[in-house]
């Protein structure tokens, strides 16, 4: 049964009070059965208004006024705040008051609610799904996550075993060592002493044959020493080894064995979810100036030189310069052809890439690659030219994928290292995955961390300030993937989200400000900012660069 029908079966008649309801007065606002129908409008009352009982209050339902019985009041009083009537306007009471038209205030509030209607079931409700998602994933991935700590624990317990075993089987050889020779000791002495019982068993074979002699000469002869036998022969004491165990003390064997860091539950403060109606949206006038198309299957990096040079780089070994109408000027090829996974061009109009296969950061002097940066161990990865000339900041990784930071050089000379926060704490994801840099007029390090799904920024210093986790709305729904990031003149910064086909906006202070989500971008990837106020984009899988105009 549908709920128009077990709203019928339920509802009376307003005027009977026990037949079903068929129709609706809608300037009444009575509920009708047919029969009661005809009785209703039997006293000619020209305003009634008499409808299907599904299709009822189509015409709006006005407060009673609480002073003047059966008037309706069409009126609100901004002063007191009170519907009134048009009695009550009458009145010495309401005279001067200003007055607002009910309808008007009924309008205004019902596109308010429903903009709040909209927000909560398109903005606020993807939001909390995607965050019980993300939760249920990490509670899905719980038991992996402990069982190989688990098993981390039970493998050095393994080796710590080994180890035990292996000291056992030396000193128990040592033991055995020590056994032989204790017996070897013994036995000789044995072997003495059993010699010497068998001399003294002879010599005492010999005296009784002597002692049956009836020989008088053989007798008198007799002539015995028994200083041989009675010195009793020197017995070598063995002290026997012995084991003394040390005692078990918990806390070292504890310490000795590894520690568990213990559960740290912290808040990460997210930005908060801005709605339709958001007074911060300051920007809306996006316009699509110019697409460039620059002849690689997947592009990377775009960097403006100045009006009529414009830098990429995308799948290949050759960076290409070209003019602002897409026409080819310059074509460098990299060292040993490698794709260089960022471009740069300092405010001397030098082109600079990294080259991850080889550790290093090159310039181009005479379309010839020379190294500026060399590193072991990390692989260079996104560049950003400073306001401190000969400055570069750049964002580089482990070869193990295990550790990531932010260095600054000067020249050639590193001269600070941005990696962890006040709390030890590392900064950005412990990976290989992209981290586009740029330095906003107030000198902020901004990195868009693709890796951790959001933008993190720190001071000159590299103190932490905030993190930009993403800005949901219905078009936006998907998770946050910063793959691009520039600042503009104004101290903006403009992050490209690839997965969500737009571009974030953001005040220094990571307050969202809007979203250029209509001039038709598909995974928009590296930014840059002319000082004319173009926004221009990267499309990755298109291959083009759009020139945007944003105010």
């Amino acid at each position: 049964m549908d709920d128009c029908t077990s709203t019928l079966d339920e509802t009376r008649c307003e005027i009977c009070k026990s037949a079903k309801v068929q129709s609706y007065c809608d300037f009444c606002h009575v509920n009708l059965c047919n029969p009661c129908t005809g009785e209703h409008i039997l006293d000619k009352y020209d305003k009634h208004k008499v409808v299907p009982f599904h299709r009822r209050q189509s015409s709006l339902i006005f407060p009673k006024c609480s002073i003047h019985q059966n008037r309706t009041c069409k009126f609100q009083c901004k002063n007191c705040i009170f519907f009134v009537c048009s009695f009550c306007i009458a009145s010495k009471e309401h005279g001067e008051h200003d007055l607002i038209e009910l309808t008007k205030v009924y309008e205004t509030k019902k596109e308010n609610i429903v903009k709040d209607t909209y927000d909560l079931e398109n903005v606020l409700k993807p939001t909390y799904c995607e965050l019980a998602l993300d939760l249920e994933n990490k509670i899905a991935n719980l038991n992996v996550f402990y069982e190989n700590i688990a098993t981390t624990i039970l493998e050095h317990g393994e080796e710590w075993h080994k180890e035990i075993d292996n000291l056992i089987s030396k000193l128990n050889s040592e033991i055995a060592s020590m056994k032989s020779n204790h017996l070897e000791i013994l036995q000789k002495e044995l072997c003495d002493i059993i010699e010497t019982k068998s001399s003294i068993e002879r010599t005492a074979e010999s005296l009784k044959k002597i002692q049956e002699s009836s020989e008088i000469s053989q007798i008198i002869e007799y002539s015995y020493d028994n200083k041989e036998f009675s010195q009793l022969p020197s017995l070598v004491n063995v002290l026997l080894p012995t084991f003394s165990p040390k005692p078990i003390e918990q806390d070292k064997l504890h310490n000795c064995f590894g520690d568990i860091t213990q559960l740290s539950v912290e808040e990460t403060a997210s930005s908060p979810v801005e709605s339709s109606t958001s007074e911060e949206v300051l920007l809306h006038d996006f316009e699509l100036v110019d697409t460039i198309k620059s002849g690689y299957d997947r592009i990377h990096s775009v960097s403006y030189e100045n009006e009529e040079k414009l830098w990429m780089s995308g799948q290949t070994g050759e960076i290409k310069c070209y003019t602002m109408e897409g026409v080819l000027l310059r074509e460098i090829k990299t060292e040993l052809n490698v794709v260089p996974d960022n471009i740069i061009v300092d405010s001397f109009s030098v082109l600079m890439y990294s080259d991850p296969r080889t550790y290093t950061v090159y310039k181009v002097e005479n379309d010839k690659s020379v190294a500026v940066i060399e590193v072991q161990e990390w692989i260079p990865s996104y560049l950003c030219v400073t306001a401190t000339p000969g400055n570069l900041l750049v964002t580089m990784y482990r070869y193990d994928r295990t550790e990531a930071k932010v260095v600054r050089y000067s020249g050639s000379i590193e001269n600070q290292t941005i990696q962890f926060n006040e709390e030890g704490k590392a900064l950005y994801s412990l990976n290989d995955k992209v981290k586009y840099i740029t330095e906003n007029r107030n000198q902020d390090i901004c990195v868009a961390d693709f890796g951790a799904k959001a933008v993190v920024v720190v001071n000159h210093d590299g103190k932490f300030r905030f993190r930009f986790t993403r800005h949901r709305s219905a078009s936006r729904s998907r998770r946050f993937t910063p793959s691009g990031i520039a600042t503009d003149s104004h101290g903006r910064i403009l992050t490209s989200d690839y997965n969500n086909h737009c571009i974030h906006i953001i005040d220094q202070n990571g307050q969202f400000l809007s979203c250029i989500d209509n001039c038709d971008l598909e995974f928009p990837c590296g930014l840059c900012v002319n000082n004319e106020g173009d926004l221009f984009v990267c499309e990755h899988k298109r291959g083009n660069v759009k020139k945007i105009k944003y105010s």
